[in-house]
């Protein structure tokens, strides 16, 4: 078993331990009581009813009923509570990481210094009603054509479930053209072909009128906007036609998008997007520390690296407004935490709803263990901004993105926001894959490795058996940069990545 700070009152376990099992920790003998299954946690010390549950030297919950030393803590016997968190803001502001050698990658540099890390041409859906037509386009375009441009990674339909029943130039419709525009000019995107019906709210004039992707006259605003050509099934003439305009744009985009190569950038770079997903009780002690030692690593190379999943940083959040670069930066997370507040109290909801059933059975008992786990991804540097929902990342540094805890809707908007590069942290085993933008799989635990090689990239589990986070946070961020220079993750090899592209919708559907 492992016990994770000197005043914590639960040890974890580092594999299942059957009922009577005599175990010494720090120079105290305890004896389970129960089936302490892989992952969960097991009371060092008796706890009154009342009293904090520790973990991590933090408070995970409070015991519901009595709970013997050597006793099984987890749902059945811990709930929630509320107490205090002092805010600190601004009072344990880490240094600047001290200047380390200069690392590069090969990556790709488009105009205005955008730098991607892989080339697609995207089909992009202003409105769900063109979402099957946006598919055909590319399942039309022919395959033998395309394989003859080595420049280019492939055709991506981007297709959602929204665009329209929303308020005209409202908050969602506003957010989703964020989402749109940030993957419209993603550096990871050469080319782009847009795809709407014509009557829906989400109008693609709207779109590129208020992100100035384009021009009155559709050219290119000169700065950072790749070739775009614009479809509408309406105006095209029905859904055979606006295939046949969709075919044709890509075949003209092609040579554009195709004429590029890879050269040395330095790794300042890197805008990192963390994710973890199908977390368990070995999420904040293996894998996400880890990440988080490649986020400092990334910082310190004078790059970025993004926070997201607000909902699961409920809890731990005071940790962070200590670490914030400016009082008012600290202040922009507790606005969004209180948002998520009164947002899950209009549905009926808590936001302690968020750990799943997976995550419980792999030893997660409540929103607090879970978000003080999930924060490690963001290593130790100063926090430096808090951005809206895909709003542009311009930052360096480590930085929190407001996203929601649902792992597709949560990377969605942190890509939009220009993440180039995704690492996402699972112990129960999410197969997820982020086209445009690769994402490396780390396992927090070595059977979940074992059993799905396929998908995962890095075993963190080895953590457990002696290695230090640290040489596994050096290993993610070397394959950080083997990604970005090219190299494919295991969800890129299997082809995973179209179908969770999931902007998030906050309003009524009207």
């Amino acid at each position: 078993m492992l016990v994770l700070r000197a005043d914590d009152n639960v040890a974890i376990a580092t594999r299942a331990l059957p009922p009577g099992r005599e175990v010494r920790l720090a120079g105290v003998e305890l004896t389970t009581r129960n089936t302490i299954p892989f992952g969960h946690k097991v009371a060092t010390t008796a706890i009154a009813e009342g009293e904090p549950i520790r973990k991590y030297g933090q408070i995970i919950g409070f015991a519901s009923e009595p709970i013997e030393p050597g006793s099984w803590v987890h749902v059945h016997n811990v709930r929630v509570g509320s107490f205090d968190r002092d805010y600190a803001f601004c009072s344990e502001v880490p240094p600047a990481p001290v200047p380390v050698e200069e690392r590069t990658f090969d990556g790709i540099v488009r105009p205005g210094g955008r730098t991607g890390t892989r080339n697609y041409i995207a089909v992009i859906s202003t409105v769900n009603c063109s979402a099957s037509t946006s598919k055909m386009i590319v399942d039309s375009f022919p395959r033998d054509e395309l394989a003859r441009w080595d420049g280019v990674d492939g055709l991506l339909p981007l297709t959602h479930k929204g665009g329209c029943g929303m308020a005209y130039d409202g908050p969602d419709h506003h957010q989703l053209n964020r989402v749109l525009a940030g993957y419209a000019r993603h550096p990871n995107v050469g080319a782009y072909v847009l795809v709407g019906l014509g009557c829906e709210v989400g109008q693609a004039s709207h779109l590129l009128g208020t992100q100035r992707l384009v021009t009155i006259d559709g050219v290119g605003n000169g700065n950072d906007a790749p070739p775009v050509a614009v479809i509408g099934i309406q105006e095209s003439g029905g859904i055979r036609k606006t295939v046949e305009a969709g075919v044709r744009a890509i075949r003209d985009l092609l040579p554009r998008a195709a004429d590029v190569r890879r050269v040395p950038v330095p790794a300042s770079r890197l805008i990192l997007g963390t994710e973890c997903g199908g977390s368990d009780g070995n999420s904040g002690i293996t894998a996400n520390p880890a990440l988080g030692v490649a986020s400092d690593l990334v910082v310190a190379q004078g790059g970025t690296a993004i926070l997201g999943e607000t909902t699961e940083i409920y809890g731990a959040e005071h940790l962070l407004t200590r670490r914030a670069s400016r009082r008012e930066v600290g202040e922009k997370l507790i606005e969004r935490i209180r948002w998520w507040e009164w947002y899950t109290g209009v549905f009926g909801a808590e936001i302690n709803n968020n750990p799943t059933p997976g995550n419980k059975e792999g030893g997660l008992t409540t929103i607090y263990e879970k978000s003080l786990g999930a924060i490690a991804k963001g290593g130790t540097t100063a926090l430096k901004a808090v951005y809206e929902y895909a709003e542009p990342v311009t930052e360096k540094g480590f930085v929190v993105m407001d996203t929601p805890g649902y792992d597709p809707a949560s990377l969605t908007g942190i890509i939009a926001g220009g993440a180039n590069v995704c690492v996402f942290t699972t112990g129960r085993g999410s197969v997820y894959g982020s086209k445009p933008v690769p994402c490396i799989k780390i396992a927090t635990n070595t059977p979940l490795f074992e059993r799905m090689q396929d998908d995962m990239d890095i075993n963190a589990g080895v953590v457990l058996e002696g290695v230090p986070v640290e040489e596994v946070g050096r290993q993610i961020f070397d394959m950080i940069l083997a990604v970005a220079s090219g190299q494919k993750t295991k969800s890129e090899l299997q082809g995973v990545g179209e179908e969770e592209f999931v902007p998030w919708t906050v309003g009524p559907t009207l």
